[in-house]
């Protein structure tokens, strides 16, 4: 058994320190989440409620159901942000489950690399030592880090920030204060693409929105990447329903985790329907 800690302490440390640019992050991410269809699950199966997750938030209504969620959200206030974290999407997935993997996993990773800089940094002699204990090269924060074990306690304590900042903020206050840098990212999202050689050219600075909206909706779907054709019907339907018009549609296609043969069968569809 290693002792390791000294880093369990600087890495809940680091934690502490980022933990405003943490809450940034979730309010960013919930950003469209107001726009997006509502679905509860009724019966074993997933079905919608008619109103937007917004709609029904500002009526009072609770966002998740009996029988889906997390045992850990369900006391949550209705109409809050922990209350959309426990209700699910149109594949019956629980948005905490999608939260975690979109920002809560690499965040704290990305905060115990940092820690792991600062020990290097601070402390070369011990961080020398626990690199030999835990058998991987110093110079490899990420072998390391990951060798260490550190991750997932700072998790449960990185989700007890959020929730204690947000968890009963109304959800509709929390997608506002990350509209800013929700836009942000999609324009490093933008650049990412542009960058790649392989991938289409830049976005026009006036689609930077749609382009969010769009890898939103994506992101609902909750399908594997890039989608295949047998997703372009339920694309078409979210991105639609993230209020992207059919001229947007078509704009972001190129921008998007799509096969060739998805980007064709979705114009066919917005032709087909005479949106386009």
């Amino acid at each position: 058994m290693f002792d390791v800690d000294w880093m369990g302490l600087l890495t809940r440390e680091v934690l502490r320190e980022r933990a405003a640019a943490l809450i940034a992050e979730a309010c960013a991410w919930a950003v469209g989440m107001s726009d997006q269809p509502h679905h509860l699950r009724s019966g074993g199966r997933i079905v919608t409620t008619g109103l937007t997750v917004g709609e029904r938030a500002a009526h009072g209504l609770p966002l998740s159901g009996d029988e889906d969620g997390r045992l850990d959200l369900g006391d949550a206030r209705p109409g809050s942000f922990q209350d959309a974290l426990n209700s699910v999407d149109g594949r019956g997935v629980v948005q905490a489950d999608r939260f975690d993997t979109d920002v809560l996993h690499p965040f704290v990773h990305e905060t115990c690399l940092a820690a792991a800089e600062r020990a290097r940094r601070t402390r070369p002699a011990a961080w020398a030592e626990l690199a030999d204990d835990v058998g991987e090269s110093e110079a490899d924060l990420d072998d390391v880090v990951r060798a260490g074990s550190w991750e997932a306690p700072l998790r449960i304590d990185a989700e007890h920030l959020v929730l204690a900042a947000l968890g009963d903020v109304p959800l509709i206050e929390v997608e506002a204060e990350g509209l800013p840098l929700s836009l942000v990212r999609a324009a490093e999202s933008v650049v990412r693409a542009a960058a790649e050689p392989a991938e289409p050219g830049p976005v026009e600075d006036d689609l930077a929105g749609s382009l969010f909206l769009a890898h939103a909706a994506v992101r609902t779907l909750g399908a594997p990447l890039p989608l295949g054709p047998d997703a372009a019907e339920r694309l078409v339907e979210e991105l639609l329903a993230h209020g992207l018009e059919a001229d947007e549609v078509v704009g972001v296609l190129p921008h998007l985790p799509v096969e060739p043969a998805t980007a064709d069968e979705v114009v066919a569809i917005v032709r087909a329907a005479g949106i386009g």
